[in-house]
């Protein structure tokens, strides 16, 4: 009896110590140009769990920060963050005009068709850490994110 006991407690601990698992969908990082000093890096993170986004690393910058776009009053302002909240199963969207990461004091220029890695640490709600490595493909310059919006003539050209 003792003995079950003590493995369904130690089963709970597991339970509650296990790691927010997150998965990263959409990486990619704006290229940048010469010279250019900073970037910014966007992505989708979904946690299976409660957790939260505390940390970016990157070799190729000298250090990377979570940033967020909001309104103040009549203007929009872009301020660091120390965290973002990854509620448990529900995406959290890393985009512009929203969340997202800076690259800052950037080693090189990014270049179009080659990839970043990035290392983000993500805390459960048990305060264990873990660390998500990603590969990010560069995007030109112009890229949005978003999907190209249909030309709203295509399909009417013979008119």
């Amino acid at each position: 009896m003792t003995r079950h006991l003590i493995a369904a407690l130690a089963a709970g601990l597991f339970s509650v110590s296990a790691l927010a698992q997150v998965t990263v969908t959409e990486p990619w990082v704006r290229a940048t140009v010469p010279a250019q000093k900073s970037t910014g890096a966007f992505m989708q993170l979904q946690s299976a769990t409660p957790a939260r986004l505390l940390e970016v690393r990157t070799p190729v910058a000298g250090r990377a920060e979570i940033h967020e776009m909001a309104m103040e009053g009549q203007v929009m302002r872009m301020r660091q963050v120390k965290s973002i909240d990854l509620p448990a199963g529900k995406p959290v969207v890393l985009a512009s005009g929203g969340y997202h990461v800076m690259l800052l004091d950037l080693k090189r220029q990014l270049k179009e068709g080659e990839n970043v890695e990035l290392t983000l640490v993500v805390q459960d709600a048990a305060a264990k850490r873990q660390e998500v490595k990603v590969s990010l493909p560069v995007m030109p310059l112009t890229h949005s994110g978003k999907p190209a919006a249909q030309d709203a003539h295509a399909g009417h050209a013979g008119h």
